[in-house]
């Protein structure tokens, strides 16, 4: 078998460092956006650049001095809009967090006692569940730990979200005053933003989760099984604040969305982001908290799971077996080493290249994609190399398979390209450079009804690819290293997390700076500049997308095939009506929740279209700008609507898994997984690719770059309104119900193996009594 060339002090002090370096990184990417100063004086937003020439599209005057518009009243316009976004956020996510808070120790007691009884709450050792011959920790005890890892992950995730929404909210107004200096300063201020944001939540998943490991260590000395399962908490703590901030974070930016849009757009004529829109404040909060908060949120939630769902096979086979601490944290390993891969890939963006002109934005972020990946590629080779023995075996349903290094690190390899290749699909298909955004723009020409129709087949289309790039991951990796395997392939796909995340909250921020630009008055050509921005951020926040479902994908197979193990269930056979029944019913729940997102959205976005009217009706001098809208009544709408309608969904994701387990069983259960694992990935891949395509075809006829755009435009034409409802359509199934779906089929997963022990003791009541 051999030992791994990496020694386990090596790979004890690689971890943490990997981890700290990330956070430090974070932290000086925060100082540098932190020197464009917020306040008016004759240096207002320049760093200290004034000999930089023109690297970056810099040049020495600001375009207001051009035009001769009043610097010092833009700045504290800027700096006002900038304080009225965060505070909405804050005390948004403040409120969420109340609610998700309480649910959070609920669950927490309920994790306690379904577990503690499986022995009856007996603190005796037990023989181990894979290996009869030998004793293992107490049932009660993996209550115990299980419960505190639920609660580490719940808290990290929470941290992980508001951190982002914090540094989205500081950067945005500071993105908008460089966009004064050139294209390429903005694009540094939101990149560098996105990048803080990347790096805090990959290194503080990582280190916590090495922390865990360390301290349960101490109780659980030689029991790794125990231990490891113990840890999968962690992946649902995180996965479940997810949910809420997804789901919650979505409802509330789609209705300020729909709501802006259709009346400021559609019935008004007014730009959108004009002040005198009374939803124009809620729109921008929602930006933060949907797409920043939510989605970090969520990627770490994939992470963590990932990692869990490969310790606990890991724990079985023969790294588990034989105390082997290197192989055993492979994954961790490949986390940090991923850490230092997207540190170098950032400084392409920063520090490398330069940004001279609007049309090397979108090159510049798919330079990242690819350079992080081939990197990763090279670090993943050398931690195969170095962090494993030649050959070992690995848990595969009752047997042990061997396996040799090379084979581990393909599967991880297989995993990464894989998540590129779903990357530029999205791209391709919700990028107006490209024909299938503009056969939907195209189709503007006769109305809102064929712009739907085209916006429908293109995301029904646009899964093809993915699903086969999911689809040859999965059977390699499963060849190679069994269920194993497939949880390092998802943990390669999120190996360069940090990039990902980086490039994503990019689009939010440039989305807001766009918007304060148009706020506070500033020129048409800074608003140009921004929305250029912001369409390069509109498609990357859809390659984001496209990483998260096709991590999720693998990451639920990955816990399906350790939920099996841990059950003891030999086969799932889908001929037993037992398991088909599971199957339809897993199949159908994607399109229950979705429906009720949807319904959320379409709820709080009627309550929002009526409060905007009103004040337009009501409020004499609103639309000739000499008076104020009412902000803070749509804000409230907003957050109102959010709160009481994530709950309905968030139960049903949450109860699913514990009903089916305890009336009807784990056969029973594995077919829900199945089945909601299977119709998930793909409603999730073709809401999000239709929603993107439909929101960009929307920009590519506003911006008019082309000719064949140019007539179809401008901005008010009958085929930009056409536009605009699709995009109004899209909004709900792109940023609330697409993106919460792969957390359905993750947290349904992860919670049924966190219960396995009690479902496989206690569980199938019904067809018990029957």
């Amino acid at each position: 078998m051999g030992s791994s060339i990496l020694p386990d002090l090596g790979a004890e002090i690689l971890i943490p460092v990997c981890a700290v370096i990330g956070i430090v990184f974070s932290l000086v990417q925060w100082l540098l956006v932190s020197k464009v100063k917020l306040s008016p004086g004759p240096d207002s937003g320049s760093p200290g650049n004034n000999g930089a020439g023109g690297k970056n599209g810099y040049s020495d005057y600001l375009i207001e001095e051009e035009e001769g518009l009043n610097d010092h009243n833009v700045v504290i316009k800027c700096a006002e809009i900038q304080t009225a976004i965060s505070e909405g956020a804050t005390s948004f996510l403040f409120t969420e967090y109340q609610y998700v808070g309480i649910f959070m120790v609920a669950f927490a007691i309920l994790i306690f006692l379904f577990l503690g009884s499986v022995e009856g709450f007996s603190s005796k050792s037990q023989p181990c569940t894979y290996d009869k011959s030998k004793m293992c920790k107490p049932a009660l005890a993996t209550a115990i730990f299980s419960t505190v890892s639920f609660l580490l992950g719940a808290v990290t995730s929470v941290v992980s979200g508001f951190l982002g929404m914090k540094i989205a909210t500081y950067a945005n107004a500071r993105t908008t005053l460089e966009a004064r200096k050139g294209v390429g300063k903005a694009f540094i201020t939101a990149f560098r933003s996105g990048a803080v944001m990347g790096f805090l939540l990959a290194a503080n998943g990582l280190l916590v989760l090495y922390i865990a490991i360390n301290l349960f260590k101490l109780y659980y000395g030689d029991d790794w099984g125990g231990l490891f399962e113990a840890i999968t908490g962690y992946g649902l703590g995180g996965s479940s604040m997810a949910l809420f901030g997804r789901v919650g974070g979505g409802i509330y930016t789609k209705a300020a969305d729909v709501g802006a849009d259709l009346v400021g757009k559609v019935e008004r004529n007014i730009p959108e982001d004009d002040p005198r829109n009374p939803a124009v404040i809620a729109d921008n909060v929602g930006d933060n908290v949907g797409d920043i908060a939510g989605m970090g949120s969520d990627l770490f939630g994939s992470y963590a799971e990932s990692s869990c769902a490969a310790l606990v096979v890991a724990s079985i086979s023969s790294f588990g077996i034989n105390h082997e601490l290197t192989p055993m944290l492979y994954p961790l390993i490949i986390s940090s080493v991923g850490i230092i891969v997207c540190l170098i890939t950032t400084l392409f963006a920063t520090d490398f290249f330069e940004i001279k002109a609007v049309k090397d934005i979108e090159p510049s972020l798919k330079r990242q994609l690819i350079i992080s990946t081939v990197l990763m590629t090279i670090g993943i080779g050398i931690v195969s190399w170095v962090a494993l023995p030649s050959s070992f075996t690995i848990f595969n349903f009752g047997d042990q398979k061997a396996v040799k290094n090379w084979q581990l690190f393909l599967c991880v390899a297989v995993g990464l390209w894989a998540g590129l290749i779903i990357g530029f699909v999205t791209e391709y298909y919700t990028s107006n450079a490209y024909c299938p955004v503009q056969d939907v723009a195209d189709s503007c020409r006769t109305g809102a009804a064929t712009n739907v129709i085209f916006g429908l087949a293109l995301g029904y289309k646009s899964c093809i690819i993915p699903i086969f790039a999911i689809a040859v991951s999965i059977f390699v990796s499963f060849s190679f290293a069994a269920m194993y395997g497939i949880a390092v392939a998802a943990l390669g796909m999120l190996s360069t997390i940090a990039t990902g995340l980086a490039i994503d909250a990019y689009g939010p921020i440039s989305d807001n700076a766009g918007g304060i630009a148009e706020m506070a008055g500033m020129s048409h050509r800074i608003r140009e500049r921004t929305d250029a921005l912001d369409a390069a951020g509109n498609t990357t926040a859809a390659i984001g997308k496209g990483f998260a479902i096709g991590s999720a994908a693998l990451v639920s197979l990955a816990l399906f095939g350790a939920f099996v193990s841990r059950a003891a269930i030999s086969t799932v056979d889908v001929l037993t009506p037992k398991v088909f029944i599971g199957l339809l019913v897993g199949a159908m729940l994607p399109y229950w929740f979705s429906a009720m997102t949807m319904k959320s959205v379409g709820s709080a976005a009627l309550k929002m279209v009526e409060e905007v009217r009103r004040q337009f009706n009501t409020i004499p001098g609103l639309m000739e700008g000499t008076a104020k809208p009412d902000y803070a009544t749509c804000v409230k709408i907003s957050t109102d609507a959010s709160i009481k309608e994530m709950i309905p969904p968030g139960a049903l994701v949450m109860l699913t898994p514990l009903i089916v387990g305890i009336f009807f069983g784990v056969e029973t259960l594995s077919g829900v997984l199945a089945g909601s694992l299977v119709s998930g990935v793909q409603i999730a891949i073709s809401a999000s690719n239709t929603g993107g395509a439909w929101d960009n075809a929307k920009k590519y006829i506003e911006a008019g770059a082309s000719e064949h755009a140019r007539t179809l435009g401008p901005k008010g034409s009958e085929p930009h309104k056409a536009a605009v409802i699709g995009d109004t359509i899209g909004d709900p199934l792109k940023d609330t119900s697409g993106p919460s779906l792969n957390i359905l089929i993750k947290l349904m997963a992860v919670e049924s193996l966190v219960f396995a022990p009690f479902f496989a003791t206690h569980g199938g009541l019904l067809f018990k009594i029957f």
